[in-house]
This record gives structure tokens, sequence and C-alpha cells, in this order.
């Protein structure tokens, strides 16, 4: 089967956009085929209708019935424990990463920088410490400077 995230009742999506963008939800009814009844009791949203296009549908699922109060999907999300399945994965961990870098100050983004500068530096010292090991590529060449440069006329 080319699809297997189905927008089913108890699937736990994530609002894309909108006013509770970043939040995770849980599909409680299907109302036609471009809204749905959603419910967020552990992540602060209220029941109401979204478009299926503010949704993306996570791989977690929890056990409910259709149209479910808050307080049955409560009890299904805690008891399927999506808060800590959700911190986990590697969509919310590039999701965190982002929203840490976009709060970096100025003197941290300086930092990050001269980290990378200085973890790319001993990453080439050790690959042209192999390189020159093995014998099979010749090192890189030095571009001639100007005083090496001899028969050159002046201008």
């Amino acid at each position: 089967m080319p699809y297997e995230r189905f927008a089913e009742i108890g699937r736990v999506a994530y609002i894309a956009h909108g006013d509770d963008k970043g939040k995770l939800v849980a599909i409680v009814d299907v109302i036609d085929q471009n809204r749905a009844l959603v419910d967020g009791p552990c992540s602060g949203v209220n029941r109401k209708d979204l478009n299926f296009k503010a949704l993306h549908l996570t791989q977690f699922t929890v056990g409910i019935a259709h149209s479910a109060r808050t307080g049955t999907v409560r009890k299904a999300w805690e008891k399927a424990d999506i808060n800590k399945k959700w911190e986990q994965t590697t969509w919310a961990k590039k999701l965190a990463t982002s929203e840490r870098r976009a709060q970096l100050t100025d003197f941290e983004r300086f930092k990050l920088m001269k980290a990378k500068q200085a973890r790319n530096r001993l990453i080439n010292v050790e690959f042209g410490k192999l390189r020159k090991a093995a014998g099979r590529l010749p090192a890189k060449p030095k571009k001639p400077t100007k005083k090496a440069v001899k028969g050159k006329p002046k201008k």
C-alpha cells in the first residue's frame, strides 16, 4: 500500500498552521472530506473543526470511539503516552532544533560558527592524515603566489 497514515478516529495530528500551530491533536470525528473535529486536551487545543490541509498526520493513534468526550480523549492520550513518544521522534527533535536556532542571540550564533569551524578543521586535519597514510591521492597542490611565478611580465 502506498499510504500508511490515514485520517481516522484517534489519529494524532500535528497542526501545521493557524492559531494553534505546532500543537498535537487527536482526530475525534471526520466532518466531511475537507474537515475534521479535533481535540487536544493535553496540548491546550480546545475541541474545534480543522481543515485537513492544516493537519499533518503522525504515526500515533489513540484508542477512542467516534465523537469521544474531552475527558475520554485525555485518558486515552495519557494511557498511550503520546507526549513522551512524540518527543522521541526525529520530527519533534528537528522542530525543537529549529525553534532553538530561531531564539539564538548574535553572540550565540557567533559561538556556533566558531565551533563549526573548529570541528571542520579537526575533520580536515584527520582526513589529510588518512589520505597521506593511504598514499593514493596526492595532497592538494598549493596555489602559486605572485612571488613564486617567474618570467611573467609586469604591467
